[in-house]
C-alpha cells in the first residue's frame, strides 16, 4: 500500500529550527591535555571549562564524575526523533559511548588518551517524549594500560532501563 502524497507542505506541520552553540574546542582541548582525566572532567562539571561541542548538539550534560564513574543527563528534543516519533537509537548509542569513554578517561593520568574500539548496545525500551530526561551512567570494569573495559546504563525519568552497553577502548599516549 502506497501512502497518499502530502503535496501541500502545510500538511507537514509547523517547521522547527534548532540553534546549537559551543565554544571553540581548541583551547579546552589544549588545557585538558595538560591535566589528569579526572581533573579535566571535573573542571567541566564545575563549569571551569566548557563542555565538548557534542554536548550542545545532543543535549548532554555531565552532572557528576569520580574515578571510574560518570553520570550524564540528556533531554532529547524532536530533532532526535526517528520516523515513528521515538528518539533515534543513534542518540542513545552516542550517549552510551560518551559515558563509557568518559568513565575510562576519569581513570587516566595526564598524557594518556583513549578511543572506542567497540561498543555493544542493547536497546530494552523505546524512548518517547513522555519518558522525560534520560540519565546515563558509565562505569569502568577494568582500566588497563593499553585497553579499558567499561559499561553504560541509560534510564528514563521513571528509572526504567532503556539501554545498556559494554565498551572496549584503546588507551594511548598523547
Amino acid at each position: 500500500m502506497t501512502a497518499e502524497p502530502m503535496s501541500d507542505t502545510r500538511e507537514w506541520g509547523e517547521r522547527r529550527t534548532k540553534v546549537v552553540e559551543w565554544h571553540d574546542p581548541t583551547p579546552t582541548t589544549a588545557k585538558g591535555l595538560s591535566m589528569a582525566g579526572l581533573d579535566y572532567l571535573q573542571a567541566m562539571v564545575d563549569g571551569v571549562l566548557p563542555p565538548p561541542p557534542i554536548s550542545g548538539l545532543m543535549a548532554f550534560e555531565m552532572t557528576s564524575v569520580e574515578s571510574g564513574r560518570v553520570v550524564f543527563t540528556c533531554t532529547p528534543d524532536e530533532s532526535a526523533f526517528n520516523p515513528i516519533g521515538a528518539v533515534h537509537g543513534g542518540l542513545v548509542c552516542t550517549l552510551l559511548d560518551s559515558v563509557a569513554g568518559c568513565a575510562l578517561h576519569s581513570t587516566l593520568p595526564q598524557g594518556k588518551g583513549y578511543t572506542s574500539i567497540e561498543i555493544k548496545v542493547n536497546y530494552l525500551k523505546a524512548v518517547r517524549p513522555a519518558n522525560g530526561p534520560l540519565v546515563a551512567t558509565g562505569t569502568v570494569v577494568k582500566a588497563g594500560s593499553r585497553v579499558g573495559f567499561t559499561e553504560g546504563v541509560v534510564t528514563d525519568a521513571t528509572g526504567a532501563v532503556v539501554a545498556t552497553a559494554t565498551s572496549t577502548l584503546l588507551v594511548f599516549d598523547i
